[in-house]
């Protein structure tokens, strides 16, 4: 096992013996099991954020116990290992040098991931990876210890994510990987996934207030309750409110509350419990027409209707078990159950459609999400040749009652249905993969196996009329790795991944693209280039056989054609001096629709370029500063590139000073007040004085200088 000075385990330690090349990694319980060694083998004990150790073996009887001394920046201790992911490495730095206390702030973590809020801050970020505006979630796998997060035939949009009910300071590790590839990942894997895991356990309790503008309050508790070695548990709740930069209140309040318990019953057995509940309620100002402000009709952070807003709220169960059948081979099961609950008041086109009430609509629904999955996998060494088999299946059932989008007046009286309706949709998954490590090659060849079934009640129909229909979809996936050393790794990884549609699409479109396919590859290299600096540079291409795209006037995004994407990115982690380091991301996209002609085939808000740099000083005596610099450039807003969502460049600040047990913190974003666009659409909108329609810009103002100031006390 290898341990903390709080004597409690740390997951994904790399434990290399130096004599043979073997290796392996801890799981969450700190365990680690290293097969062919001999007395006086040389074990090397890495991970980023402690000191690397060198154990020298002397008893093979006996449980090796590790324990490993917790540092601010570690880039010394980077191995790079021949793992698919091995490019998690980077969001390990980037987790243990970062001041994170938003679930936004968490997202970011994942390099090249852009996020915008449009909506009063309660609704789910809008996602930019790769060269899509992936909406809230549609070509992004996203999921918490394994649970999903994304939303199947959802009442706003196809594989809405709102991670809101995450609290950031209980994250442990981010698990992400770029593309299709990834035998475990099945729905929405096509630009990527990203699964946050949280904290088995904490080394303390803490209390935290942060007091901010506009009216701000964060307040946020850590409850130890149980450190044991067989039995931990805690306590994590959070309330957040803030009025926002808006003239009128955004009046949002967040709470958040969860318990986790992990036990071990016996040696082989590790058993958690994690039961959580959040809620949310925002009003918003929308998305405004760029010509209201022009005109001086009312300011950046005016609104022609500020009766937009909503609430949301989602209550989780989940119970994991992890079970050594012996010393090379384990499963691991996950069996979750969420109840969710989810309405929302827009209004896109303002006067477009009703020239007396206006256009505000409301989408809502109330849902039942649940699951199981379950992975068997085997260790193997033999014949100079290392390696593991997997193989797991997985269950969803959703249920959204309920379902329906409908035209109102002031959130109060609704004037007409516009959908209205059950959806229970059920995917059943199946996979298999092998990795095998020959001398410095890793091959992982792997297979996945998806089956989706669609049932539709619709309440509109004066008739009882209950659709439905099934699809299936096999996703195989090849990765080869090359790592020289344990300072580089060359990759070729390809794929095919899907995204479903949304069920209401798929039975009123005749059951046509129901699980569109993705067909991606990347070439790449992660190079350790300098003790203390690691460099990530790719290249890759994407296809999709539909994509999606937002329709301004209706609020809701639909399936398109075929889309093409290809891309570079880079990203490089050094540690300057000692404790100061230097972070950069830089993507670039060439994102075209391929059904349509040259002139007419940008997608609309797909951008081409997005970069991040910051500059982190973190003293062991307490003190830490940092500085991160968001751009992103101008991007096409409609098929034509004749409107433009402007691109922006941001500045943030963060700065801390921790004494003893007492913490003091200070954040300032946009440190120099730039007026910036934080999402864009391109809109045909009319307002209440005019006589005719106007497609343009309709943009969520970007917040402008925000300070906010923080004190924690732990104990």
């Amino acid at each position: 096992m290898v341990l903390d000075h709080f004597a409690l385990p740390i997951n994904n330690v790399h434990v290399l013996n130096l004599n043979t090349g073997n290796h392996t990694h801890t799981d969450k319980s700190g365990r680690f099991v290293l097969s062919g060694v001999s007395l006086k083998d040389s074990l090397l004990f890495s991970h980023v954020g402690y000191t690397n150790r060198n154990i020298i073996v002397g008893d093979l009887s006996k449980e090796l116990v590790v324990e490993l001394e917790e540092n601010t920046i570690s880039i010394d201790a980077v191995v790079i290992e021949p793992e698919i992911n091995a490019l998690n490495l980077i969001a390990d730095i980037d987790l243990k040098s970062n001041s994170i206390n938003s679930s936004q702030d968490i997202l970011r973590q994942v390099p090249g991931l852009f996020i915008g809020q449009h909506a009063g801050g309660g609704k789910a970020e809008q996602i930019f990876l790769r060269g899509f505006d992936i909406d809230h979630g549609t070509d992004i796998n996203i999921t918490v210890d394994g649970m999903p997060v994304n939303m199947v035939s959802h009442a706003h949009g196809q594989g809405y994510a709102d991670l809101h009910f995450l609290i950031p300071e209980i994250v442990e590790r981010i698990d992400f990987g770029k593309g299709p590839y990834y035998a475990e990942q099945g729905n929405f894997n096509t630009a990527g996934y990203v699964d946050f895991q949280t904290k088995s356990s904490l080394d303390q309790s803490s209390i935290q207030m942060e007091v901010g503008q506009f009216n701000t309050q964060r307040v946020l508790g850590l409850f130890n309750i149980i450190n044991e070695n067989k039995h931990k548990a805690y306590l994590a709740t959070e309330f957040l409110g803030t009025d926002g930069p808006f003239e009128s209140s955004q009046f949002f309040r967040r709470r958040n509350i969860l318990g986790k318990y992990e036990f071990r019953p016996s040696a082989c057995d590790m058993v958690s419990f994690t039961l959580s509940h959040f809620e949310s309620s925002w009003d918003a100002s929308g998305q405004i027409p760029q010509r209201a402000v022009d005109s001086g009709l009312i300011s950046r952070f005016g609104a022609i209707d500020d009766t937009e807003g909503g609430s949301t709220g989602r209550n989780n169960l989940q119970l994991k078990h992890k079970r050594f059948l012996s010393d090379n081979e384990f499963i691991t099961s996950n069996v979750f159950i969420s109840q969710y609950d989810f309405e929302l008041y827009s209004n896109f086109t303002f006067f477009l459609e009703d020239s007396a009430n206006g256009d505000q609509i409301k989408q809502k629904e109330n849902r039942v999400l649940y699951g199981i999955q379950s992975e068997y996998q085997k260790n193997f060494s033999q014949n100079k040749i290392n390696g593991n088999w997997k193989v797991g299946f997985s269950f969803r059932g959703d249920e959204s009652k309920d379902n329906y989008l409908a035209n109102t007046i002031n959130r109060r009286e609704v004037q007409n249905y516009i959908q209205r309706g059950n959806v229970q949709e059920n995917n059943l998954g199946a996979y298999t993969s092998m990795k095998l490590e020959v001398g410095k090659w890793v091959f992982v060849p792997a297979i996945r196996f998806d089956r989706f079934e669609f049932e539709y009640e619709d309440a509109l129909s004066t008739l009882y009329e209950r659709k439905q229909t099934s699809e299936e979809i096999w996703s195989p996936k090849l990765n080869i790795l090359f790592n020289p050393s344990d300072e580089m790794q060359w990759y070729v990884k390809g794929g095919k991944g899907f995204h479903s549609n949304d069920s209401r699409v798929v039975l009123f479109d005749e059951a046509r693209d129901i699980l569109p396919a993705a067909y991606g590859a990347d070439f790449g290299v992660i190079w350790k280039a300098r003790p203390k600096m690691v460099l990530n540079a790719a290249v890759w291409t994407l296809f999709l056989d539909q994509e999606f795209v937002y329709v301004g006037d209706a609020g809701i995004v639909e399936p398109s054609g075929r889309t093409e994407r290809q891309g570079l990115e880079f990203s490089m982690r050094y540690e300057l001096f000692d404790h100061l380091l230097i972070s950069a991301d830089a993507n670039y996209t060439l994102a075209r629709s391929a059904a349509d002609p040259e002139g007419d085939n940008f997608i609309p808000l797909a951008p081409d370029l997005t970069a991040v740099a910051s500059l982190k000083w973190i003293d062991p005596r307490g003190w830490f500063i940092g500085m991160n610099l968001r751009y992103m450039d101008d991007r096409p807003a409609n098929e034509n590139n004749s409107i433009i969502a402007e691109g922006y460049t941001v500045v943030d600040l963060n700065a801390g000073y921790q004494f003893k047990r007492i913490a003091f913190g200070l954040q300032i974003q946009n440190l120099f007040d730039t007026e910036w666009n934080e999402t864009q659409f391109a809109t045909e909108s009319r307002l209440q004085n005019e006589l005719e329609s106007v497609e343009e810009i309709h943009f969520t103002p970007g917040t402008p200088f925000f300070a906010k100031g923080s004190v924690a006390y732990r104990f």
